[in-house]
Formats: structure tokens, sequence, C-alpha cells
């Protein structure tokens, strides 16, 4: 708890994981949505929705957890 409240250690890093979990679900709901709309383009749209979403929260969640690497890799540097 101590090293949370003096900024020791990093608390987004393990938050960014329950983040993308919550954007990959809500890439499934919206893609499922967009497949029972009807037609068959509207199948295809959820289906590129889906894929696309959980693509895009992949690189989004990775680019987010690289700044606090660099950020623990200077902070090993300075120490040394």
């Amino acid at each position: 708890m101590k090293d949370i409240l003096f900024f020791d250690s990093m608390l987004t890093p393990k938050i960014i994981t329950l983040v993308y979990w919550l954007l990959l679900g809500a890439a499934l709901v919206s893609g499922l949505g967009m497949m029972f709309a009807g037609g068959f383009g509207s199948l295809l749209m959820g289906i590129m929705t889906v894929l696309a979403g959980a693509v895009g929260a992949r690189i989004w969640c990775e680019l987010l957890i690289v700044l606090f690497k660099i950020n623990e890799n200077m902070k090993k540097l300075a120490d040394k």
C-alpha cells in the first residue's frame, strides 16, 4: 500500500488489463448487435467490428503498457 501511496509503483498498468477486457466485451457486444440487426451486410459488418475492435483494443493497451515499461527502465537506469 505504501508503494501506491508514495508513487513508488504504478497502479495504472494493473488497471489497463481490466480496461482491455472491458473493451473486448464492448467490441463483442457491439459486433453481435450489428450481426443481428438484419441482412447479410450487417453480418459482415458485425464480424468486422468484433475483429477490428479486438485488434484495436489490443494495440491501444499495448501502447499504454509500453509507456509504463519505458518509465520502469528509465527508473532502473537512474538508480544505477
